[in-house]
């Protein structure tokens, strides 16, 4: 019996990039399916059903955040940024957005392929049939966490958050009073030793200390040197 291939969506307005990437993984026994712009990778995205789909940032008219954003709103299909830029910002913004990875261009053919390989297997570590019977949902004074369907409620009220925001505060209120570093914690959102800057942790808790304040049960603290914990008072 056949295995059916992994379908990767290449997203690239420079065709010789995009066709390179799919001579790469076509050669790793992925199926590979090219697009120049934003607007026809979206309205491809039903009848392809790619696994996973590799986005470059500097499309013509829609943008790859822009593109990653519509994704986003119906799909967690795991997505892999692609830009010449190399500036933190724009790393941390890519992440915000729901990206799972980020390459800065020019990219080894080796490292990309690992990359997409590492996502994938992140991805399917829980199939999805768990993760629709399942719940994963944490739960605490006025807080409530749930990775299930993606919601947080506060003080009664659901809270808007990007993935990235509420994987991170999931993993720390399930394991409460825990200390992390910014390593491990990059480790265990993102999946893989993140090529980068662990700034990447300060502005995601920053953020979340901006829509969830400190409540008299419970608190993200600092570890001042080492991390974070999701502190709860006993």
């Amino acid at each position: 019996m056949a295995v059916s291939k992994q379908k990767i969506m290449i997203v690239d307005d420079d065709n010789n990039i995009a066709e390179l990437i799919s001579l790469y993984l076509i050669k790793e026994c992925f199926e590979a399916e090219i697009y120049n712009d934003g607007e026809s990778a979206l309205a491809a995205l039903d009848t392809y059903e790619p696994n996973l789909i590799l986005l470059d940032l500097m499309l013509p008219g829609m943008d790859g955040y822009q593109v990653c954003r519509e994704v986003r709103a119906k799909s967690n299909i795991p997505i892999i940024m692609l830009s010449a830029k190399g500036e933190v910002f724009d790393k941390v913004l890519g992440l915000e957005l729901g990206a799972d990875d980020y390459m800065e261009k020019p990219f080894d053919s080796k490292e990309l392929v690992a990359r997409v390989k590492s996502v994938l297997r992140r991805y399917k570590a829980v199939p999805e049939t768990v993760q629709e019977t399942s719940e994963k949902c944490v739960e605490y004074p006025d807080l409530i966490i749930n990775q299930t369907n993606y919601s947080v409620i506060y003080m009664g009220k659901n809270i808007d958050m990007p993935p990235k925001e509420l994987e991170l505060l999931y993993f720390l209120a399930a394991s409460p009073n825990h200390v992390f570093t910014r390593e491990q914690l990059l480790d265990q959102i993102w999946g893989y030793e993140y090529m980068g800057d662990t700034r990447t942790v300060d502005v995601h808790i920053k953020r979340l200390r901006e829509k969830i304040n400190d409540h008299e049960s419970w608190k993200i603290s600092t570890i001042w040197g080492i991390g974070y914990k999701f502190e709860v008072r006993v």
